[in-house]
């Protein structure tokens, strides 16, 4: 079997996908893409194709080895992004021609199914104590919100106050017991972050997602010595090399490397067996499409440290097209009770409406994220 040929499809709402196709006619998807830089994603993925055309697709490590050191400059969001794509798909072309789950090929399941947690936006009390009540009822046992909206190095006390109201806003509706997971989003500096998670104790939070930006880890020893939540990162870092001060610095908890970002399957994975031996847990990100959930599935399946997973049905962001919309069988990923079961198809256990990607590919996006300024008229973390 020889790789034919790369396609990539940006679709609506912010999503690139990739298809892989073979002389066979078996083909792979993946989902390469920097949210807001799906276009520069593309043209990285065009470039690596000029290698693995006439390839044999299954030689996934080695062509992982020579899309990531065959180039001089290596690393960072949009290359490590594009191999995750392509990667993800050559695992999908496995899969379909030997008849099995990816997660069967990396070892079988530990695991039938894995709770997942909904996004409840964050911004205003009333709409996220409403969010999370909706969450609630379809069956979410956890939630995660925004802490804040932008916020200076040094800001005023009434922007904790109104963290902490929107805080107990959701715990009023939800009770006690759902599990509370609180993204700052990096939009926190240090000085700001030991007041707020030193405020936020009492809430018994699942965890505090990327307190600081990952580009001050130095810090994050004395930010987890005030707080007793775990604290959760690991979104904008793209390798094994990145995750390493990560664990030999401490003080991290859950790490959040995301399957479409870090190198697909086959370096989420070494990411995940890394964490494993600092005893640290496993969330991974994903707030993207379909194919990405299914790429996070399969490493659900066989991680054992893998505990929730994040996914985008529903989200602000989809506006227009949902998770559903590219796939064949909706109830493939089907909730229930707070879980998803782990896809059991060949491949990557999901089956992509192609005519329909197609379709949507000619209205294409260009989403950007949004560009905050503080009042003083500074950029602000978004």
């Amino acid at each position: 079997m020889k790789i034919t040929r790369l396609t990539t499809f940006l679709v609506p709402p912010r999503w690139l996908f990739v298809r892989v196709d073979t002389d066979e006619g078996i083909s792979g998807w993946g989902e390469p893409v920097v949210e807001g830089r799906a276009h520069t994603v593309a043209a990285a993925v065009d470039e690596l194709s000029d290698y693995l055309i006439g390839k044999d697709p299954s030689h996934i490590e080695d062509h992982w080895s020579v899309m990531y050191r065959g180039g001089f400059y290596r690393g960072g969001p949009v290359l490590m992004s594009a191999i995750a794509g392509i990667d993800q798909a050559l695992w999908d072309i496995k899969g379909k021609h030997l008849g099995v789950p990816v997660h069967s090929l990396l070892g079988g399941p530990v695991r039938e199914r894995i709770r997942v947690y909904s996004w409840i936006g964050g911004d205003r009390p009333a709409d996220t104590a409403k969010a999370a009540k909706e969450a609630v009822a379809r069956g979410f046992t956890a939630v995660k919100m925004n802490a804040t909206e932008e916020m200076h190095f040094v800001d005023t006390h009434a922007k904790v106050q109104r963290v902490l109201e929107n805080v107990q806003a959701v715990r009023d509706a939800v009770g006690p017991d759902i599990g509370l997971g609180l993204d700052f989003h990096g939009r926190v500096h240090k000085p700001m972050a030991k007041v707020l998670m030193r405020e936020l104790v009492p809430f018994k939070l699942m965890f505090i997602e990327e307190p600081i930006l990952s580009d001050h880890l130095e810090s994050i020893p004395e930010l987890a010595s005030i707080s007793p939540a775990p604290i959760a990162l690991g979104e904008r870092l793209y390798s094994r090399y990145d995750f390493k001060r990560v664990f030999t610095m401490g003080g991290v908890d859950i790490i959040q490397p995301d399957p479409s970002h870090a190198g697909g399957i086959t370096e989420t994975h070494k990411i995940a067996t890394m964490a494993e031996a600092y005893d640290v847990a496993l969330a991974l990100h994903c707030p993207l499409g379909p194919i990405a959930l299914a790429a996070n599935l399969q490493l659900d399946a066989i991680c054992h440290n893998a505990f929730i997973q994040e996914q985008s049905l529903g989200i602000h962001y989809n506006a227009g097209n949902d998770l559903l919309d590219y796939v064949t069988d909706r109830s493939v990923f089907a909730y229930e009770n707070g879980y998803v079961s782990i896809p059991g198809g060949p491949g990557l256990g999901i089956e992509v409406n192609e005519a329909y990607v197609a379709e949507r590919a000619a209205v294409g996006h260009r989403w950007r994220n949004p560009i905050w300024r503080h009042n003083d008229g500074s950029v602000a973390e978004w």
